[in-house]
């Protein structure tokens, strides 16, 4: 079972069943569930992939909610199956501390579920974080990337995985799709982790297929069922909402980029670089239109608009992909924001530098920026004083990940918008590739204090261990 989206006296709890069956879900402030309540009417299914969803109401702020999740059969109501227990916390209303945790990248690089190092430990550590809520800011699975049974790290080691048959081929159809999500819930830690922490869950590209975009059409041997990347998308989109605890269903009124209040302190904005994107290439459109766009029109107008109306202390920008680092798709293609020329903005880079303007004369305060996607944790200050385009205030963006991956890097900088590097979690010189037995996998963390209203940053290892932090004062609108 797992709790997302968590805000506002609400929440999505998920789960899934080993049959069909109607999910019942109790809930309390504590764990002896005395005064409690009790939500039915969510069903698990074989079209939504035996997954259930309620969307309970009510909740108290700023407590821990107990909760257990039971299944009751279709067939028969007197057989009730065993229940699940979880929690999670409910944003608070006054001014008390909020912190979040956020990563990237799960089961990447053929990287599965290796017991001789315990599983997927970072999850593990994470759990001991003991943070408000997680944000996973994409590549929740590696739908492109099958696991076997060995294989050899970059490290030159050899790497032991726990195999499905889902997970020994690229996924093609809705089932194998299903798949990648129902191999990372074998984990232990995976599970207690989501038992125990709020989600807040956005996509890249391996839920589909590596740098995939709209109406792509893809020159790959290993996709012998569909080709055609906007199926193959429609099916990954329809596995992400069913496996996730993520608000909705349905493609078509549910949306990856939201937003999540959680509290006074804290609005955190979800982004999707991904569906509404223009084809990869050279990356030097010179209007802003749907050949230039990242996020798309749409999705930048209710950015712009939601931005201006919070009135929270901090906003934090949950984006997929980094804004100055460059990320290639084959030679002169990119597929993130910069296209590796310092000048001024053009391509995908136009969204960024309409959307930083739009923040500066709108006087909108205390914003950072939250990434991964590129395999290594680094901090970066943007600063017009090193941009060739100005027109903006400085801000920190900060990179988590993987956390279950291969570990590569470091990527060019951009300067474009002024970026310079102010920590970087890997070794000069390291080969690429390292896999997790390394220990090269990273998560970040924020804290804001209740009183000062300062944030805390830090940027953590696999074993926990702080590497880095900055702490951050709140600017008084």
């Amino acid at each position: 079972m797992q709790a997302g989206d968590v805000t506002g006296g609400r929440a999505i709890i998920w789960s899934r069943a080993s049959q069909p069956g109607e999910m019942e879900v109790e809930w309390a402030t504590n764990d002896k569930f005395e005064n409690s309540n009790i939500v039915g009417g969510a069903f698990a299914l074989k079209s939504t992939g035996l997954c259930a969803k309620a969307d309970i109401q009510r909740l108290p702020p700023g407590e821990t909610i107990f909760y257990r999740v039971r299944f009751r059969d279709l067939a028969d109501a007197r057989a009730v199956g065993e229940p699940v227990m979880g929690r999670f916390k409910t944003p608070p209303a006054d001014g008390r501390d909020v912190s979040f945790i956020w990563g990237a990248d799960t089961v990447g690089q053929g990287y599965g579920i290796n017991a001789a190092m315990g599983g997927l430990k970072i999850y593990d550590t994470m759990a001991r974080a003991e943070s408000d809520l997680f944000i996973h800011v994409g590549d929740t699975v590696y739908a492109d990337q099958p696991v076997e049974k060995e294989m050899r790290a970059g490290d030159g080691t050899l790497f032991r995985n726990l195999t499905t048959e889902a997970k020994s081929k690229v996924a093609e159809t809705l089932d194998e799709f299903r798949g990648q999500w129902e191999y990372n819930l074998l984990d232990e830690n995976f599970r207690r982790f989501n038992g125990q922490t709020a989600q807040f869950m956005l996509w890249d590209d391996h839920e589909v297929r590596n740098n995939w975009y709209p109406g792509q059409i893809l020159d790959d041997p290993r996709y012998k069922v569909e080709n055609r990347v906007d199926v193959l998308a429609s099916r990954a989109r329809r596995g992400f909402f069913e496996f996730n605890p993520i608000r909705g269903i349905e493609p078509t009124t549910s949306k990856i980029d939201r937003l999540l209040p959680m509290g006074p302190l804290l609005d955190v904005f979800a982004l999707d670089m991904r569906s509404y994107r223009g084809a990869n290439g050279a990356n030097r459109e010179p209007r802003l239109d749907a050949a230039s766009a990242l996020l798309g029109a749409g999705q930048l107008t209710n950015l712009k608009r939601s931005l201006k109306a919070s009135r929270a202390i901090w906003k934090v920008i949950a984006s997929d992909m980094p804004i100055g680092l460059v990320v290639g798709d084959g030679p002169g293609r990119y597929e993130a924001v910069a296209n590796d020329d310092p000048g001024a903005p053009v391509g995908r880079e136009l969204e960024i530098a309409d959307l930083l303007t739009f923040i500066k004369r709108e006087k909108i305060s205390n914003i950072i920026w939250i990434t991964g996607d590129v395999h290594y944790a680094a901090a970066h200050r943007y600063s017009p004083e090193d941009a060739s385009f100005t027109d903006f205030n400085p801000f920190w963006e900060f990179v988590a990940g993987p956390l279950h991956a291969g570990t590569f890097g470091p990527n060019a900088l951009d300067k474009t918008f002024g970026p310079s590097v102010r920590f970087l979690s890997i070794p000069k010189g390291m080969k690429p590739n390292q896999p997790p037995t390394a220990g090269l996998q990273f998560f970040g963390k924020g804290t804001i204090d209740g009183r000062t209203r300062e944030m805390t940053v830090s940027l953590h290892d696999l074993s926990g261990k702080k590497l880095w932090s900055i702490s951050l004062p709140a600017v008084e609108a």
